[in-house]
């Protein structure tokens, strides 16, 4: 039975991850862009982008780690869902004179940090974010204090708390998306939120046609400008995307033409209309 168990769990992990871009096919030729526009930053910039449709990926730095700031609010909203949907909680419920649906909004549509802070409190803390991550398996994002800790604490960009890699974060959107972690209605209920989002007009949202669906959520610390969400092509298909970009300058320009980048080539790759069966991999 363990050995069973052992071989559920590895495949599990396996299916999981998203699959890497393939030599010579067009999501390589889009991670090449990346990285040329990458280099030419004085920013670190770190970028990963799933199709939520094939599962395959691109990354340029998607394995370092960087501060995730307000990023993380997207963590904190989907444990507070996840108890609503056992009735631990409700979204009437009041914390501190405001309701908990309230609260949501403004953390996730203005990015209130003390509003975050009480949600996380409520929840008992940082480490019952962590443990939620941790029992759905989401590896690669670390939860160690609250909002006010974290601006109260001196500034390292460079510290392992409270960071994520932009591949780690790309796959925790994909897999809220596929509804492995959240049931549909909370699933919904987050991502309108994410689609209120009024922060970062200068980023991810930029340099995307006008009326382009664009549910994400930034983040934000003296030299750290980040944003992950969801972008949607015209046809409808959606890409998973994280962005981070530490020290240097111009770091809202870079994530703008970086998701303008993944805009033009996903919607290269899977044409107009999108067609599964022609899509790269086809599966």
């Amino acid at each position: 039975m363990r050995l069973l168990t052992g071989l559920l769990f590895c495949l599990f992990a396996f299916v999981a991850q998203p699959a890497a871009a393939a030599e010579g096919s067009l999501y390589h030729t889009v991670q090449q862009q990346l990285a040329m526009l990458v280099t030419s930053k004085t920013a670190d910039v770190g970028i990963a982008a799933i199709d939520l449709n094939t599962g395959e990926y691109v990354s340029v730095r998607g394995d370092r780690h960087y501060p995730m700031a307000s990023t993380v609010k997207v963590a904190v909203a989907a444990t507070y869902l996840s108890y609503v949907e056992k009735g631990d909680r409700s979204l009437d419920d009041t914390i501190s004179g405001v309701s908990a649906a309230s609260l949501m909004k403004r953390m996730l549509v203005h990015s209130d940090n003390h509003a975050t802070d009480l949600l996380i409190r409520n929840l008992g803390g940082p480490a019952t974010v962590q443990k939620w991550l941790d029992w759905h398996n989401v590896d690669g994002l670390r939860i160690d204090r609250t909002i006010a800790q974290l601006l109260s604490d001196k500034r390292d960009l460079y510290d392992s708390r409270d960071s994520a890699t932009p591949l780690a974060f790309a796959t925790f959107l994909k897999r809220l998306d596929k509804g492995e972690l959240l049931k549909p209605w909370a699933k919904n209920y987050l991502l309108d939120l994410m689609a209120q989002c009024m922060t970062g007009s200068n980023r991810m949202k930029s340099l995307l046609p006008d009326g382009t669906l664009v549910q994400h959520k930034t983040g934000t610390l003296n030299g750290l400008t980040d944003d992950v969400g969801f972008i949607t092509l015209p046809n409808g298909h959606r890409i998973a995307v994280a962005i981070f970009a530490r020290g240097g300058s111009n770091r809202p320009s870079a994530i703008a033409e970086a998701a303008k980048t993944i805009y033009d080539g996903f919607l290269e790759v899977v044409g107009w209309p999108y067609n599964a069966a022609t899509s790269i991999g086809g599966r």
